[in-house]
């Protein structure tokens, strides 16, 4: 059977849109749903876990709702978890083929930050996550790019199909960053992304040749940008593409997705 796509769910905006993404990506897969409430019982009187339980299962039949809602044709199972939500989230990323969690914006210090679940389940899940941001203050003034670096890196091929499969679901256009060997040479960037466009004819890339990372390129840029694709390795720029008040983008709703092949 084809994994499911997971996704935790808390009743907060970030959660509830993490919990649509999902959807998206396991009706394009084939596959179901599996919505996730952890519960930390730890200092919780009998009372108060019982009031946790019911406020759960609450939110998850609200969310299967909301799916059901948005047209998604997808099987949605719950589960409800005792512990930190990172620890449940980061264990079904081995049993998943993406785990969707919300975040409201991680401060750019949030590897030091204990409780931080979206910058845990990035460095330490199994599979690819989508880190995904509520969508404060849509944009209605041109396209919502998707931004991909390509590389040398020998994870880099997947980390591009991931963007171009994206694009394809979200029907949204690319912004392809070239590696420094490409800086100034658009016909050198466009040979090497020429096979892409071949693979997915339908999705608009746009290549600049001008790069040094992602986040780099959205300090220096003011584009509206949706999702920002990274492999693994780039983990550490997740602080600042989501960021909390000092994220790099002047919008603030882009979200990410880690890549792990």
């Amino acid at each position: 059977m084809p994994l499911p796509v997971v996704a935790g769910v808390d009743g907060s905006a970030a959660a509830r849109r993490a919990a649509l993404w999902a959807a998206d990506e396991a009706e394009a897969r084939g596959t179901s749903v599996l919505l996730i409430y952890a519960i930390k019982p730890a200092h919780l009187s009998a009372t108060e876990y019982t009031a946790q339980i019911r406020h759960a299962r609450d939110t998850l039949r609200e969310m299967r709702i909301a799916l059901q809602a948005n047209g998604k044709a997808v099987d949605v199972e719950t589960e409800i978890v005792d512990g930190p939500a990172a620890e449940a989230l980061v264990a079904a990323s081995e049993r998943a083929a993406m785990v969707c969690v919300g975040s409201a914006g991680i401060d750019r210090y949030a590897r030091s930050i204990v409780g931080s679940t979206a910058a845990e389940v990035a460095e330490r899940a199994y599979c690819p996550v989508a880190l995904i941001r509520p969508e404060e203050h849509p944009s209605s003034a041109g396209p919502s790019w998707i931004i991909v670096a390509v590389s040398d890196r020998p994870d880099n091929p997947a980390v591009v199909e991931h963007a171009l499969r994206e694009a394809t679901l979200r029907r949204t256009p690319v912004l392809f960053l070239g590696d420094r060997r490409d800086a100034g040479s658009a016909d050198a960037l466009e040979r090497r992304i020429r096979p892409w466009r071949e693979r997915y004819p339908d999705v608009h890339i746009y290549p600049i040749a001008d790069r040094a990372d992602v986040a780099h390129f959205l300090k220096r840029h003011d584009e509206p940008v949706l999702l920002a694709v990274i492999g693994s390795e780039d983990v550490d720029e997740v602080a600042q593409i989501l960021g909390s008040g000092h994220s790099v983008l002047r919008h603030g709703t882009s979200s990410a997705l880690v890549v792990r092949s």
